[in-house]
């Protein structure tokens, strides 16, 4: 009986080391199998290009990947900028276990689930605190999200999420308050080019199998935006073509033929669709026109709604330039019209021509400031009685009430202009529009003054 059992030890023995041996030239076909930009993902803290605000010695996030902090932390930040190669870096210190979930195929049902395991997990002795990675956390319904919240709080779960999108508009409250919100910039041209020259010469990547001419390395550099992955994902493309035709070196045409427009972030319900139309109003606003057309094209480009932009053309029209250019906001709102009739891509064209319109005008804030004046007197009670001979004289009775008596009518004086009090007697004399000395502004400034002196009998 004892030799059988020996016998049947030596066999389970057996059979679980070709499982491994199994399991590991699985996982190894996998990796080959794998694009290029996850195959060239940064293994260590060493390896990671860029983001050195984030990565600076003693912050947060360094001592969360040295396995010296315990702080759940979400990454904000654009696309290939390094999320997932960060949460799995803190994922590998000491004691951790990684599980991941994405918040576009997870429900309630499958964060519980998750949150549950790592609850055993933790409470077993020597057990493994668990790094829960949950990429797109802004598509996360708040249900999902508050299904976090018990777990982040006791630590159970040490949580790196990530997102393209503004936290601060998509992630609730609670969740934010439990968290580090760590912004990830855009990669510098430097950064990419780093990347791409690694992955051509390091085994995991293309292992000097394929070359980059200089103006083909530069085209890529350029068109990526500082999306790493996207560098990667049309380097592997265009190495892959030139290498199945029995060459070896990528040039510029080669890497055209599969990448020929930037990458633009925008998004029309976040921070890019707010910062991006934010630096258009202000382009416009400072007069620089060809930064103003920029942050067209941007939005453009993206697919911004064009009535969205025509709106904020009309709002500028007044807001900015008012009557130092009053043809602006005929222009702007021919523009938004010309937009609804024709749609696009042609209604770029009217767009940008308003665009250019308000850039160049003159500018003046002397119309906003004038009715929001007048607003803050009404809102704090300065109104006051109108005058009675101002008043309704149509119908029967007004006269008795002395309503519409000794009314002036303008039409009767040679210039059209006479002595008589308009506003209440609390605002008589009370300035609210004063025009700027810009464009035709400085004529109406003139004329204005001379206006308030004969109505105002001095």
């Amino acid at each position: 009986m004892a030799g059988s059992g020996v016998a049947g030890e030596g066999a389970l023995f057996d059979e679980g080391l070709f499982v491994a041996q199994a399991e590991h030239r699985a996982e190894q076909r996998l990796s080959a199998l794998a694009p290029l930009a996850v195959r060239m993902r940064p293994a260590t803290l060493g390896e990671v290009v860029g983001q050195d605000h984030v990565l600076a010695p003693s912050s947060p996030l360094r001592r969360l990947i040295e396995g010296g902090c315990a702080a759940s932390v979400i990454l904000y930040g654009p696309p290939g900028t390094g999320k997932t190669t960060l949460a799995r870096l803190v994922s590998q210190a000491t004691g951790r276990r990684f599980e991941a979930l994405s918040a576009l195929s997870a429900g309630v049902k499958e964060v519980r689930a998750m949150i549950d395991a790592a609850r055993r997990r933790l409470g077993r002795e020597g057990g493994d605190a668990t790094v829960l990675f949950i990429d797109e956390v802004h598509r996360f319904s708040r249900t999902q999200q508050d299904a976090l919240l018990g777990a982040v709080e006791d630590r159970i779960v040490l949580l790196v999420a990530a997102t393209t999108e503004n936290p601060f508009f998509s992630v609730v409250s609670p969740l934010l308050s439990r968290s580090l919100v760590l912004q990830l910039h855009p990669l510098s041209d430097d950064d990419v080019q780093t990347l791409i020259r690694r992955a051509l010469a390091d085994p995991r990547g293309l292992g000097g199998s394929a070359t980059l001419t200089p103006a083909a390395e530069e085209h890529l550099v350029q068109l990526a935006a500082g999306d790493a992955r996207r560098a990667l994902t049309a380097l592997e493309t265009a190495a892959e073509a030139v290498i199945s035709g029995g060459a070896c070196e990528v040039d510029l045409a080669c890497v055209e033929s599969v990448m020929d427009q930037a990458a633009v972030r925008y998004d029309r319900a976040g921070d890019q669709h707010y910062d991006v139309i934010s630096a258009f109003i202000k382009a416009i606003r400072g007069s620089d026109v060809d930064a103003a057309l920029h942050y067209l094209a941007r939005m453009v480009q993206a697919g911004e709604d064009p009535r969205f932009i025509a709106r904020r053309l009309v709002v500028h029209a007044s807001e900015d330039i008012g009557m130092a250019d009053p043809t602006a906001l005929q222009t702007a709102v021919a523009a938004a019209h010309a937009v609804q009739f024709i749609g696009m891509p042609e209604g770029r064209l009217a767009l940008a021509q308003a665009t250019v319109h308000l850039a160049t005008a003159p500018k003046s804030n002397a119309v906003i400031t004038a009715i929001d004046s007048a607003l803050a007197d009404v809102r704090g009670g300065a109104t006051g009685p109108v005058p009675a001979h101002l008043r309704d004289g149509h119908y029967a009775g007004s006269a008795r009430l002395g309503h519409a008596q000794g009314y002036r009518y303008p039409h009767d004086a040679p210039d059209g202009v006479l002595v008589q009090q308009y506003p209440p007697d609390a605002l008589v004399g009370r300035n609210y529009y004063e025009p700027s000395d810009h464009g035709a502004e400085r004529v109406l400034a003139q004329r204005l003054a001379r206006l308030r002196q004969i109505i105002r009998g001095h």
